[in-house]
């Protein structure tokens, strides 16, 4: 009898379970200071690559402004160069909830080209007021009340 032809083993993107627990405090701490620091109802969309609580850079995301793939993608270079840390997080903040949006898909896009470029590992999550989710994975983590804790 023949053998059935195997499909080749797919992984998922992203982040998964168990996350370290310097990386689960980082993506704490971006949503923590999303929501301490943005109070109005509508604002444009950040992109924030860098650490979380310490250095960082951001760039703001506006529809009305004309990019293209490769114009994002430069834009994530020049993030990466400016803010000089090991390993940073690229991560979106924008408002209303943890459904994926286009601005979501187009930053992850130039961020993974960037990285790629250079042969770095991604981390990228998309951050609202109580919330982050990895749009390649679906992995999130919400929060009724969240406060800066002495950890």
């Amino acid at each position: 009898m023949a053998s059935m032809p195997t499909l080749p083993e797919t992984t998922v993107e992203g982040l998964h379970e168990p996350l370290s627990p310097v990386l689960e405090k980082r993506l704490r701490r971006a949503v923590l200071d999303h929501t301490a620091t943005e109070h109005r109802r509508s604002f444009l969309a950040l992109v924030h690559l860098g650490i979380p609580g310490g250095k960082e850079v951001a760039h703001a995301h506006r529809e009305d402004e004309p990019t293209d793939h490769w114009l994002r993608t430069d834009i994530i270079h020049s993030m990466r160069r400016r803010v000089g840390v090991p390993d940073p997080i690229v991560w979106l903040t924008r408002t209303s909830g943890l459904e994926v949006e286009d601005v979501d898909l187009r930053w992850l896009a130039a961020a993974r080209a960037a990285f790629r470029e250079i042969g770095a590992p991604l981390t990228y999550v998309v951050v609202t007021r109580n919330a982050w989710v990895d749009p390649r994975s679906g992995l999130s983590r919400r929060w009724k009340r969240l406060r800066y804790r002495n950890d």
